[in-house]
Order: structure tokens, then C-alpha cells, then sequence
């Protein structure tokens, strides 16, 4: 029970007399007065509704003051409830003397002759008994409406209350005290009904069949001394007694106020409770208390806030009828006809009113609570929690003070709070502060470093764990920040554990490796990792995991160079990546026992691995070979060396494994090289350099045939040796005498520098080519006596025909072979055709088809010597590269290089003898290419 004695008083309403509008001239400003009469009142659907029990009319005034009427009973009106919702207007009145009530419902939206249409009217009797009407309520729905009566009765109306065809009415409840309230109660789909008498309050179901009811309580009210509240109390029902104020819910009584004094009329508005009551000097309490009050006495008005247990307002009245809410403001009507309006204040100015009071007396809690009831925004909240944290702190309430600064966060900039609890008396409460502002997702960076230094300081290992194992989707704090915080601490385990649960690979790898030296479980984390950052930190950490964990290392890049999968992807369901093997080399520094083994695997399993791969186990092979002293490994290192060259893969590298083999002595791999890169003089000239006579002669007889030069080169160096050399001197002429490689006079000269060369050695060479040049002589003079006969007998044939006739006596066709018979055609070269034939297969009217094949063979030869003839640079390179000039010069003499040849194809008159002549031409070319 709370006494309202010790709440605070506040003026939040301003109260004014309503006035009469303006008149044309202007006039005004006197007070509103009602007609006189008026007992009953009602508002909602913009006007205030008021019953004369005077003379039975209903009056409507609507907000511009225009008060408007019609004739509703004939006698009086005694209640009226206006819905809220709807336009209907639900009245009881008489119509005629005696103890008749009428009700009737009003449709305000249609008109009946002017007045507002009647939709029903019956009468308002419980059963056959005449009584009077106590009080009316009716459900916004429209399907309920409930009827109190003095006698103790209640009727309950239910369906479309507008209609008498579809609405029953019966008797809800009866009892021996007359029924002072009645209010639904709608929640969801149930609806109950508040029944109160003078001694009793029960609750109804109206949503049950039978409609159940429950009590309460065994103490009532007076009339209009309940209410309903709204949904800000839980539409809990307010029963208003002399000694307190007690609030229901359907099925139990909920809390009480010490509200003393005698109550005439209780109404519920936006949240605050209105009380109307007597003056402390009030008379004795009557049966119906509400309606025996003496018209002289003084009334009070008070409106209480029950959520902050403050009074809002409170003033005297004379004789108040009734208050009423519209338009957003509370009316007072008195019994002298005057209305009152009291005009709640605006948010802003009623939390200033009080703050500096609340303030001034440190009643904070009092001031959130107004300042929340009334939806103050959050940056007014946020400096009442800030004012209110400074008053605690300055008292030394540091507890306290942070938790009001607490909730001024996301409001509140975070450094002021945190510049007053730095002192480390107080890093709880700082601690708590960040705590909190991380759980807002609010901190930054230096906030997290902050919160971590608290928690290392204070040795609080489990606010640690708690903080950093929180799952991913709640993390609130810069992970980063906070691995950086708990590496410097110290705290190298929690710093793992956070940076491996979020992926923050980098660290974790850093922290094992330079703090914790676990490299075990550092190339762990990595075999884990997805490939592209596997592979980066491989290339970053490689060297240190190489020097420490050299053959678990080695295993690793093994399985990331050919198909690596993460080591969790236990499923393989991820499709295998493979790195690039050259790019991890330098990961071997001074580890060439695993350098080897990791290139000789990725040879073996990746043919086609990166060229540098086998560059760099070829260079290793070789080094092992130059340094190795047993002589048996030292022939397996030179043949695992010789079979790497030998596999094709240094055909683009050719160079670079040459000045290997070179670097490291490697004769059997040079010469290998020079044999695959045709250096055929190069294998020559290291077998002359090791004086090695024999390897001289053998490279000539292998690539003589491909590089005739080689035969000179080693005659000229055997020439130049001043040891006898006579044997390898006699082989190298007997092959350059087979092959016709050098003149004699050039062998002469190149042996004349040898003293120890003599003329015996020479002496066959000479003999043989001599008797050569004897047989080639006398062949060349049987040729040319044969040409002389050939011409001598071609120029008689020539003059022949230039001095005498020729005959043809071919009696057959040249063509078809048949008898000749005119018409024919005969040429020259004593072949006949038919006309016919010769027409047939003749290409040219003057040439003979027979022999035409035949001259154009020569004529071919002889334009292909024409266009080679000018072909100077050819002959220039062909005469200074080749060993014999004379046979050069010759071939190009022979073919008539050096001759001014004219070909005539077209044989003009008077030209005859010409035309002999360049036949004669034409036949001793035919002759002499046939005869080469």
C-alpha cells in the first residue's frame, strides 16, 4: 500500500475557464455557460455530449463552441456513454412519470427529420420489476452492452446492440445492493465484464458459455467511483473507496493506494488516474455517496501518476458534474454550467519544471521514471543517467556512478567516463564500464586494448576466457587489437587460442613461432590452413620451420607442390591445388640433403615441373660429384648427373647446364652438350686441348660428313705439333684425299710447318692425286673430241638444209600411224601428221607434237639458268666457302653464267640463219647438260 502523502506534487496542467467565441463585433471572452439542467455527460467523436434532466434534450458542443440539440425524451435524460469508436450514441431517460426508463440508441451519422436517427428503443427493466438505472457501459464491438440497476440487477444485452432482431437480452446478475460501475474488459478474444456494487466486486466471462463469474472482492464504491485503465496498466479495473484506490485484474485483486478521502468520481486518462473527492472537511458518507453531496461544498481534483507515484495536479472545483476527456485535454464541468479545461504541458516543459527540483533534492530515480513514462527521448535519458552518475561519483558511490554510466552508453562519449575511473583503486568499475560498452558493439580498438590491460592486471583469467572465447557471431571487440594486447601481456595461450578461432592466421603463426617455438604445431596449423594462405605462409616461415623441423618441413612442401588438401578436408571434397615447387628453393637454404630430396620428388611425381627445378638439381648432383671422394658414389652421383642431362630438359637451357658442367669439371656432360648442340669444333678443340689424338681423329670420323672442316682443323693441328704425328697426319690425308677436302698446294703449305713432317709422309697423298688429276684429264679430252664430232656433225645438218631441199618420205602419220594422206603437215625435224591428227593434238601451229616435249625440257634448262646466272651473291658465298674455286667456277661457266645468251621463240621472215644459229646453241646446251 502506498500512501499518497509522500508522493510529490508537480503541475503539469494549466487551467483555464472556457470561453465564449468571438462575435461578429469581436466581442467575447466570457465565460462558457451551459443551459441549466445539464446532470448527465458523456464525450468522444469530437464533441462533449450532454443530457438536460430538465427537459429530456441531448446537447452536442462541439470543439468551435457552436452548442447544438434535440429532443430525446419527453421528460429527462439520465445517462448517456458516447462509443469511443463508432458514432452511436447510447441514452436512458423517461418518457413519461413513474419508474419507466427508456433506452435508446442513436445513430449520430444519419438523421431522422434533423435529429439524430433512433436505430432501438426498449425499455430498461430487469424481468417485471420497476427500478431505476444505476449506471450503462457498452462494448466497443458493439455486440455487449450491460445495464446496472439499483435494486441490484444487471442486464446484459448481447449481439448488434443497434437492432432488436439481433440482440438477446438477459439477466447477467442480481443482488441485493444497487450497482455503482460496470466496465468491459477485452483481451485478445476474451471478454470480461466489471460489475461493482456498494459491498461487492465480481468479474464476469463473457467469452464462456454460462458466463462464469468470479468475486473479487466483499467492498464496493460509490457511483462513478470506477474506471478502466489503458493498456499502460494492464486495462486493470479501478474501484475508488473511501480509504484507498484498489486495481483489478479478471481473476484477482492487484495492487492498492492510500488515497484517503471521500471519492465522487473516478476517470482514467493517458495514463494518469483522476480523482475527483471532498474536501477534508467532507460530511458523512451517504449510500450513494456520488450523488448526495451538498451542492456547497468544495471538491478536489487531483491526477495522479501511479507508474511514478507522483501527483501531477491537483485543484479545487465547486460542485463538479463531471470530467470529461476530448481533443487531447481534460474538461471540467461544475454544476453552475461553466466549463473548465485543463491542458496538459508539453513534454520538454514539464521535465524542466522538475528536474531542478528532483535535481536539487537528488530524487534521480523519480526523474528517469517521469522522463521514461514520458517516451523522453534517449539524449534527454542519457543526461539525467550522466548528472545522476556525477552525484554518486562525487559522494564516492563508485559502484554506483558507473552503473548509471553505463546506461548513458552509445550516448555519453566513453572518455569521460573512463578518464575518472583510470586510478587502479577503481579498474572494477572500469572494467564493468567495458564490459558492457563491448557488449554494445560500441568499442574501438583502443577500448578492447584498454579492457585487456584491466583484465591482465587484475589477474582475472576466467573474465579473459569468458571474453575472448565468445562465439564468432557475438564478437563485439577488434580481434586484432585484442591478440596484440594479450601477446605483449604475456598471455601467449589466450592469444592463440583467439587468433586460431578467428582465422587470423598471421598471428597465430607468429606468436607460435617467435614466442611460444612450438614448430610442430606452427607447420600443423598450416597443413590446416585453405591453399592460397597455406602456400603464402610456407613462403613467409619456411626457412625457420626448415632450420628447426627440416624433414617434417620437407614432407609438407612434398604434398603442397603435387595435390594438396587441407589436412581437416577429410572428406577430399575440396578439389587438390599444387604450388609452384620453384618458388619454395629458397626455403632450402643450407639444407641441400632436403633440397635434393624435395627437387628429386617433384621430378619424379611432376614431369613437367618448372624448369629452375631441374637447373637446381642438376647444379646439386654436380656439386655432390665434384666433392664426393669415394670412388663408388662418385660413379653413381656421375651417372645420376649424366642421366639428368640426357632427360631433354635442358634443351631451352642449354647455356646454363653447359657453364654448370664447365663450373664443376664435368667432361662427360660438356661433351654430352656440345655433341646435342652440334659444337661438333668445340668437342674437337677439348680433345685438343687434352692432347687427346686418338678422340681427334674419332670426333672427325663421327661428324666429318656433317662438318667437312673438321678434317683441315685437324690436319692444321696435328701440323703444328712438333712431336711425330705421322700416323694421325697419314689417316687425316687419306680421308681428306676420299673426300676431296682441301687442294694439294693448301696441304703442302698447312704440313710445311711441321719440321717433323716429311716428304714421305706426303708422298702417297701426292701420288694419288696426281694420278687422279691424270685420269680426269683424259676423260675431260674424250668429252670434249666427243662434242667436237656431235657439233661438226649438227653444223653439216644445219648447212644441209640451208643448201638443199628436204624431202619428206615418212609414209605414216607421226601421231596415229596410219597411211598418210592429204592434206598432211610435215616439219623439219622429218616427222608427218594428218591434218586432222596434227590439229587434234597440236598445242602451237608452228612446233612439232612429237618433239615438242623434248624442246621444252631445254627450254626450261635454259631459263633456269638464266635466272640463276645473276644470282651474284650466291656464287660470291658458294666460291669463298667451298674448298675447290675452279669446280665452283666451272659450274657457274658451265651453265652460262658468263655468257650473253638471246632465246628466240618467234621466228620472223629473213631471220633464218639466226634461227639456225640459236638451234645450234640450243642443242650444245641440251648436249652438254646431258653429257654432266
Amino acid at each position: 500500500m502506498a500512501a499518497y502523502l509522500q508522493w510529490r506534487r508537480f503541475v503539469f496542467f494549466d487551467r483555464e475557464t472556457v470561453k465564449e467565441p468571438p462575435g461578429p463585433d469581436g466581442a467575447g471572452g466570457k465565460p462558457f455557460a451551459l443551459p441549466p439542467g445539464i446532470a448527465v455527460c458523456d464525450s468522444g467523436r469530437g464533441s462533449l455530449v450532454f443530457g438536460d434532466i430538465l427537459r429530456g434534450a441531448i446537447w452536442f458542443l462541439p470543439r468551435s463552441l457552436q452548442l447544438s440539440s434535440f429532443q430525446a425524451y419527453k421528460l429527462r435524460v439520465t445517462h448517456l456513454y458516447q462509443l469511443k469508436q463508432h458514432s452511436i450514441l447510447v441514452s436512458v431517460g423517461e418518457d413519461e412519470e413513474g419508474i419507466n426508463p427508456l433506452i435508446k440508441v442513436w445513430n449520430l451519422e444519419k438523421r431522422d427529420g434533423g435529429n439524430p436517427l433512433c436505430t432501438r428503443i426498449f425499455p430498461a427493466i430487469p424481468g417485471n420489476k420497476p427500478t431505476v438505472v444505476s449506471c450503462l457501459t457498452v462494448h466497443e464491438n458493439l455486440n455487449f452492452m450491460a445495464i446496472g440497476f439499483a435494486d441490484g440487477s444487471v442486464v446484459l444485452t448481447k449481439g448488434d446492440i443497434t437492432r432488436d432482431r439481433h440482440s438477446k437480452t438477459q439477466i447477467l446478475h442480481e443482488g441485493s445492493y444497487p450497482v455503482t460501475g460496470l466496465a468491459f474488459r477485452q483481451s485478445g478474444k476474451t471478454t470480461h465484464l466489471f460489475v461493482v456494487t456498494t459491498e461487492s466486486i465480481q468479474s464476469y466471462m463473457l467469452s464462456v458459455k454460462d458466463y462464469p463469474h468470479l468475486e473479487l472482492d466483499t467492498h464496493g464504491c460509490g457511483l462513478r467511483c470506477s474506471s478502466l485503465s489503458d493498456p499502460s496498466q494492464d486495462l486493470q479495473f479501478i474501484v475508488a473507496g473511501d480509504e484507498c484506490v484498489y486495481l483489478y485484474q479478471p481473476d484477482e485483486r492487484g495492487p492498492c493506494f492510500a488515497f484517503e478521502g471521500q471519492k465522487l468520481i473516478v476517470h482514467w486518462y493517458r495514463g494518469y488516474l483522476i480523482i475527483v473527492s471532498k474536501d477534508r472537511k467532507a460530511s458523512p458518507k451517504s449510500e450513494f455517496a456520488g450523488n448526495e453531496a451538498q451542492n456547497s461544498d468544495k471538491q478536489v481534483l487531483n491526477v495522479y501518476d501511479l507508474c511514478n507515484k507522483f501527483i501531477a495536479y491537483s485543484s479545487i472545483f465547486d460542485d463538479i458534474v463531471d470530467v470529461l476527456a476530448e481533443w487531447g485535454s481534460l474538461y471540467v464541468l461544475t454544476r453552475d454550467g461553466k466549463i473548465h479545461v485543463l491542458q496538459e504541458k508539453d513534454t520538454q516543459t514539464k521535465l524542466e519544471a522538475c528536474k531542478s527540483m528532483l535535481f536539487r533534492k537528488n530524487l534521480f530515480e523519480m526523474a528517469i521514471n517521469l522522463a521514461k513514462s514520458h517516451h523522453l527521448d534517449s539524449d534527454g535519458l542519457s543526461e539525467i543517467f550522466r548528472q545522476y552518475g556525477d552525484h554518486l561519483y562525487n559522494k564516492g558511490n563508485h559502484d554506483g556512478a558507473i552503473q548509471q554510466y553505463i546506461r548513458t552508453i552509445g550516448k555519453l562519449e566513453p572518455s569521460y567516463v573512463i578518464r575518472k575511473f583510470l586510478d587502479a583503486q577503481r579498474i572494477h568499475n572500469l572494467t564493468a564500464y567495458l564490459q558492457t560498452l563491448h557488449l554494445q558493439s560500441l568499442a574501438n580498438a583502443d577500448h578492447t586494448t584498454l579492457l585487456l590491460n584491466c583484465y591482465t592486471k587484475l589477474k582475472d583469467s576466467s573474465k579473459l576466457e569468458e571474453f575472448i572465447k565468445t562465439s564468432e557471431s557475438e564478437v563485439r571487440f577488434d580481434v586484432e587489437t585484442a591478440i596484440k594486447v594479450l601477446r605483449q601481456a604475456g598471455y601467449y595461450s589466450h592469444a592463440v587460442d583467439l587468433a586460431e578461432k578467428h582465422a587470423h592466421h598471421e598471428w597465430y603463426l607468429k606468436i607460435q613461432l617467435e614466442d611460444i617455438k612450438n614448430y610442430q604445431e606452427a607447420l600443423r596449423y598450416i597443413g590446416k590452413l585453405p591453399f592460397d594462405q597455406a602456400e603464402s605462409n610456407m613462403k613467409r616461415y619456411g626457412k625457420i620451420l626448415m632450420h628447426h623441423i627440416p624433414k617434417e618441413t620437407t614432407e609438407l612442401l612434398k604434398i603442397l607442390c603435387t595435390d594438396y588438401q587441407p589436412s581437416g578436408d577429410s572428406e577430399g571434397m575440396l578439389e587438390g591445388k599444387k604450388a609452384n615447387s620453384e618458388e619454395f628453393i629458397p626455403v632450402f637454404a643450407n639444407n641441400s640433403r632436403e633440397l635434393k630430396a624435395f627437387l628429386e620428388h617433384m621430378t619424379e611425381v611432376q614431369a613437367d615441373s618448372p624448369q629452375g627445378v631441374y637447373d637446381t638439381l642438376l647444379e646439386l648432383r654436380l656439386q655432390n660429384w665434384a666433392h664426393e671422394q669415394d670412388e663408388q658414389i662418385k660413379e653413381k652421383l656421375h651417372n645420376e648427373a649424366l642421366t639428368l642431362l640426357k632427360s631433354g630438359r635442358f634443351k631451352t637451357v642449354f647455356d646454363k647446364a653447359l657453364v654448370l658442367c664447365q663450373m664443376h669439371n664435368f667432361k662427360d656432360g660438356v661433351l654430352y652438350l656440345y655433341e646435342q648442340g652440334k659444337l661438333f669444333q668445340q668437342i674437337m678443340h677439348y680433345h685438343m686441348q687434352n692432347e687427346q689424338y686418338k678422340k681427334v681423329i674419332e670426333v672427325c670420323e663421327l661428324y666429318g660428313d656433317q662438318e667437312a672442316c673438321l678434317w683441315e682443323q685437324a690436319l692444321g693441328y696435328f701440323a703444328r705439333k712438333e712431336e711425330d704425328c705421322k700416323e694421325y697426319i697419314a689417316a687425316v690425308l687419306k680421308h681428306i684425299e676420299n673426300k676431296n677436302l682441301m687442294p694439294p698446294l693448301l696441304v703442302v703449305q698447312t704440313l710445311a710447318h711441321n719440321s717433323t713432317a716429311t716428304l714421305s709422309v706426303i708422298k702417297d697423298y701426292l701420288v694419288n692425286k696426281l694420278q687422279k688429276q691424270s685420269r680426269q684429264i683424259e676423260q675431260d679430252e674424250q668429252r670434249i673430241q666427243k662434242y667436237r664430232e656431235e657439233t661438226t656433225r649438227i653444223r653439216k645438218e644445219i648447212e644441209e638444209l640451208k643448201a638443199s631441199p628436204k624431202i619428206f618420205q615418212k609414209t605414216k602419220c607421226s601421231i596415229c600411224t596410219s597411211a598418210l594422206e592429204l592434206p598432211s603437215v610435215h616439219f623439219l625435224c622429218g616427222h608427218s601428221f594428218h591434218q586432222h591428227c596434227f590439229e587434234s593434238y597440236s598445242e602451237s601451229d608452228s612446233e612439232c607434237p612429237t618433239c615438242m616435249p623434248e624442246n621444252r625440257k631445254v627450254m626450261d634448262m635454259i631459263r633456269a639458268q638464266e635466272q640463276k646466272k645473276d644470282l651474284h651473291d650466291q656464287f660470291q658465298h658458294q666460291l669463298k666457302c667451298s674448298n675447290d674455286g675452279f669446280s665452283v667456277v666451272a659450274d657457274y661457266f658451265g651453265r652460262g653464267v658468263f655468257n650473253k645468251l638471246t632465246l628466240i621463240t618467234d621466228l620472223p621472215a629473213g631471220k633464218a640463219a639466226a634461227t639456225i644459229e640459236a638451234g645450234l646453241q640450243q642443242e650444245l646446251l641440251t648436249h652438254t647438260k646431258r653429257s654432266t
